[in-house]
């Protein structure tokens, strides 16, 4: 409540001036590239798979930037580039240098700056780079200096190396999975920038730096169930603290093999005391509960999924795609799990279980689509252009249903019946989360027997819609299974790699001042 009290002091201009020696409105960029990488997919990312925002159309992310906002006033904000992408491969080497470049000359236009709110997400892998976020804000202190703080927001299943911390001044992440807090997050980066510019703290004495050599996916790391719920619980009561600016654990992310890819505790503060013993206390948390995390729902072999699903009376009864899931990295095209279930008996009739099976991308079969018309007849294939270890292309014989322009990722959509299996193929790979994404096509969820979605837990809106869900450990870029992945870079001992390893050092490491 201190805390709060005094932003809101500041923000109204009753704070000193910034320690920088600028009037009571600082002037603050914006930028950020965030994208989720599979190092174990075979798709590369390009400058096309971001969206990219310049200038002021960056203030569309952002709620608490709206006009009529507390924070739109409280400093001149100077938004450069953004970029975000569906989770996916390694970005080339080519884009990450072209949309680095760019952000870095359009920071320098408008500098000096009294800060950066820079938004990432912080698994991006880049062939070439072992470290892409801590590469990128490296190249902006060389452009613009250590004067001005930065302040990092980023997802929890992001990675955070030495340097990534030592030149962010501010940082902090998602306390919930799903990141059903997501735009909180990034205010409260926002807000912690502009406390700290206008009351004439700046950058924080101490930032407390725990790696914890754990790596996990985010299916057994939802805040929803514990341990997690419990462990992420601890950290808001640490924040109350006024010496202590922020708190955050990250979980890391599973998919990639680099250096950088394990949990890490981060505490920033003004009392090294304080900012030590609670990142230690989040940090020996984290640890001691390291083998109570399972997944966050029942699993199975894709065959086990589907004898449990055409045996419930529950519906939808979800199940979850998770090798190839695209919201974590999969390419999103792997055919494996379509192919399965065309091969059952029990959908080969329209009289069978009615499943959707959301989605695949298929270009060509697309175009065959839109010639044949809705209630027309196509023969064709899909699939496995990107990532063909597990099937090839799968081979679809059936009526369209409907199709759709225009959605902003898959640009074209359309429904093939394959006897009672409705697929959802797409012109470019989509995530499908919300009951709209199926509506618009003429399907009904809800009132279907069985939903199968490329995706590992469910987003909060799948989820309230589930009758049952069963999630279905198949292969992909993003397996569930990581002892089936071949790690060579990351740090070892890693648990659960190595299920018997001697108890970590989990003693804070204070991480010098940017600049430093």
């Amino acid at each position: 409540m201190r805390k709060l009290l005094f932003f809101l002091l500041s923000i109204i201009g009753l704070s000193a001036c910034s320690d920088s020696g600028t009037a009571s409105k600082p002037k603050i960029a914006i930028a950020g590239l965030a994208i989720e990488s599979s190092t174990f997919s075979p798709a590369v990312s390009t400058v096309e798979s971001f969206y990219v925002r310049r200038g002021d159309e960056i203030m569309e992310n952002y709620p608490f930037f709206a006009p009529d906002s507390t924070l739109s006033t409280a400093a001149e904000w100077v938004p450069t580039l953004t970029g975000k992408a569906i989770p996916g491969g390694a970005v080339s080497k080519e884009a990450y240098d072209s949309l680095v470049t760019e952000t870095i000359t359009l920071l320098k236009a408008n500098a000096p700056y009294d800060g950066l709110f820079f938004d990432i997400h912080g698994a991006m892998s880049v062939i070439g780079l072992e470290d892409p976020e801590g590469d990128f804000i490296e190249k902006i202190r060389e452009a613009l200096g250590y004067d001005m703080l930065i302040s990092t927001s980023m997802d929890l299943h992001g990675n955070v190396s030495q340097s990534l911390a030592q030149n962010s001044d501010l940082i902090t992440c998602y306390r919930m999975a799903p990141h059903e807090d997501a735009i909180d997050s990034k205010r409260r980066a926002v807000e912690n920038l502009v406390d700290r510019l206008k009351s004439g703290k700046g950058k924080p004495k101490y930032k407390a730096w725990i790696p914890v050599p754990i790596l996990l996916p985010g299916e057994k790391t939802s805040t929803r169930v514990e341990p997690a719920k419990s462990l992420y619980a601890e950290v808001p009561p640490v924040t109350e603290d006024p010496e202590i600016v922020d708190a955050a654990i990250w979980v890391g992310y599973a998919w990639a093999d680099e250096p950088r890819n394990h949990a890490v505790v981060m505490v920033t503060g003004d009392n090294e005391e304080k900012v030590s013993q609670a990142a230690e206390k989040l940090a020996q948390h984290f640890w001691d509960v390291r083998k109570e995390f399972e997944f966050v729902a029942p699993v199975g072999s894709l065959k086990e999924s589907l004898d449990q699903a055409v045996k419930s009376d529950k519906e939808p009864f979800m199940i979850s795609d998770s090798g190839d899931n695209p919201t974590a990295g999969g390419a999103g095209d792997v055919t494996w799990t379509i192919t399965e279930i065309l091969k059952r008996p029990e959908f080969k009739s329209e009289d069978g279980p009615s499943l959707i099976y959301a989605s695949i991308p298929g270009p060509e079969l697309v175009e065959q689509a839109i010639k044949a018309g809705v209630g027309g007849k196509v023969d064709g294939y899909a699939g496995a252009k990107v990532d063909d270890r597990y099937a090839p292309p799968v081979h679809l014989v059936g009526t369209v249903e409907a199709i759709k322009e225009g959605d902003r990722a898959a640009e074209i959509e359309v429904v093939i019946r394959v006897g009672s299996v409705h697929a959802i193929v797409t012109k470019k790979r989509k995530p499908y989360h919300y009951a709209q994404d199926f509506t618009d096509l003429g399907l009904d969820p809800r009132k279907t027997n069985i939903v199968v979605v490329k995706i590992g837990y469910l987003v909060p809106e799948l989820y309230d819609m589930r009758g049952d869900w069963i999630m279905a450990l198949t292969p992909g870029g993003v397996d569930q299974d990581l002892l089936r992945l071949p790690y060579k870079g990351i740090n070892r001992p890693m648990y659960p790699l190595d299920p018997d390893m001697d108890d970590p050092d989990l003693s804070a490491r204070i991480i010098p001042t940017s600049g430093k």
